[in-house]
């Protein structure tokens, strides 16, 4: 995907992000302590140990929004890609990331350089704090790696005009809380997502 036609989870600060930095957002919380989401070690996490580096570089550019991650492997789909360690408890924000009802991380990685696209090829899974590639196509080597946003959030701090130039395109883009039910059905869901949406449903929800 060119530049212009992915929108990014890191608006420009993610070189900063990426270095373990979390734009002030980690209400006092650090070295990995997120709630119980903590380097993959808690909550029936992850434990697959999987050098990032190895599995993707980052493509970036001056201008926000345009910086982007790029897969270094082809995997097949349903494939554990990377786990998601070193994380901090964060707060609702553009880099941030929904892990449950109301809790946030920074990624504090270069997974924060996967954007978003309505054809995804990964999926962020919170609850197992792993990367996995999508569940409905193989990845490809030096394939753009995103995931599809409203998998994890609620709503979002910055919803935005979509421009991944897919067939599936949904437009804007501002959260599943703000999402017709039939549209959030066509992807896998996230379980604190899954569980907002079944509320949403029956007329009670509320999140902070």
């Amino acid at each position: 995907m060119p530049n212009d036609s992915i929108t990014s989870h890191s608006n420009g600060t993610a070189d900063t992000l990426a270095n373990g930095h979390t734009n002030g957002h980690t209400n006092g919380h650090t070295n990995g302590n997120t709630n119980g989401h903590s380097n993959g070690s808690s909550n029936g996490t992850s434990q697959v140990a999987i050098d990032l580096a190895t599995r993707l570089s980052v493509n970036r550019s001056s201008k926000a929004f345009s910086s982007y991650a790029v897969s270094l492997v082809s995997l097949p789909r349903g494939t554990v890609f990377a786990p998601i360690t070193g994380t901090t408890a964060g707060t609702k924000a553009y880099t941030s990331v929904q892990v449950g009802r109301d809790s946030h991380i920074e990624l504090n990685s270069e997974l924060v350089f996967c954007n978003h696209s309505c054809s995804p090829s990964l999926e962020f899974d919170m609850a197992r704090m792993e990367v996995r590639v999508a569940r409905d196509r193989d990845l490809v080597e030096g394939e753009a790696l995103t995931f599809w946003y409203p998998s994890t959030e609620w709503e979002m701090a910055q919803p935005f005009e979509c421009g991944c130039g897919t067939e599936r395109c949904k437009g804007w883009i501002s959260g599943t809380g703000q999402m017709d039910e039939k549209v959030a059905r066509d992807y896998w869901l996230n379980d604190h997502i899954e569980e907002l949406l079944k509320e949403k449903i029956a007329g009670q929800t509320t999140v902070n």
